[in-house]
């Protein structure tokens, strides 16, 4: 049986670097992550990365929910970032789950948020989470779920209602973006590759706190949005290809 530990990120071992684009470690989108990594640590995020063999097998990333990077509101929650294992059928991501409730617990948190999406990769599937007594308590547009695991009696999160008000800011083609995740900065050179191809100016809106993230984003995600003629384009990464013939679309 391959031997695994959790060992959590820290200032001290941001070196290490993280799992996500970890082949490229001189890209901008992995040094940016770091960056952000770097001064989130004092808001009580924490990074957890399973190791098998000392090779990376998986992480979890979570924060309190008033740094966030989720567009969902609650009170004395932790909020899951991600939850990623390419080693499957060992329970890894068990058992990154179970360290997060535990760590809950211990600090007396009203329990712990997952926001799902069963039609992308960005996110985890609400499936591994039901396994572990998180509950649906509520929807968004584009397929997201709000998974939560209550501790006690607690009022729910919940997503902002405003979606659709939020496209009829957005005529031209604009990204909105954050550092959280390394693969966002990719994202975003595929679609402005894509939009210089048809001709088109983009223009990009650096989130840079949860405030502007709660009050901007298109979607539950938060980190990743490109809104063109006041329709969602994609919260996800998509090649130059498909990036254009979804712009194609609108024009």
């Amino acid at each position: 049986m391959p031997a695994a530990e959790l060992k959590e990120l820290n200032g001290e071992c941001l070196g290490e670097g993280c799992y996500c684009l970890r082949s490229k470690p001189g890209s901008s989108g992995y040094q940016n992550k770091n960056l952000w990594l770097a001064e989130r640590f004092t808001e009580g995020l924490k990074y957890l990365k399973v190791l098998e063999n000392g090779r990376q097998a998986g992480f979890i990333e979570y924060t309190p929910i008033e740094f966030s990077s989720r567009a969902v509101y609650g009170e004395n929650y932790l909020v899951i970032h991600c939850l990623w294992v390419h080693v499957t059928g060992k329970g890894y991501a068990s058992q990154l789950i179970e360290h997060c409730l535990e760590d809950a617990r211990q600090q007396q948190k009203a329990g712990v948020i997952a926001v799902t999406n069963p039609d992308t990769s960005w996110t985890p599937s609400s499936d591994i989470f039901i396994k572990h007594g998180f509950v649906e308590t509520g929807r968004a547009p584009y397929g997201f779920e709000l998974m939560v695991h209550k501790f006690g009696d607690v009022p729910d999160p919940y997503f902002p209602d405003d979606w659709e008000g939020r496209l009829e800011t957005f005529e031209e083609l604009t990204i909105l973006r954050m550092p959280q995740c390394p693969f966002v900065e990719i994202a975003a050179d595929n679609l402005t590759k894509a939009a210089e191809k048809l001709g088109l100016n983009t223009n990009t809106i650096e989130l840079t706190n949860r405030e502007e993230l709660l009050k901007l984003s298109p979607t539950p995600y938060g980190i990743y949005g490109a809104v063109f003629k006041k329709t969602l384009i994609s919260y996800h990464r998509l090649t130059v290809h498909s990036a254009m013939k979804r712009l194609k679309a609108l024009l």
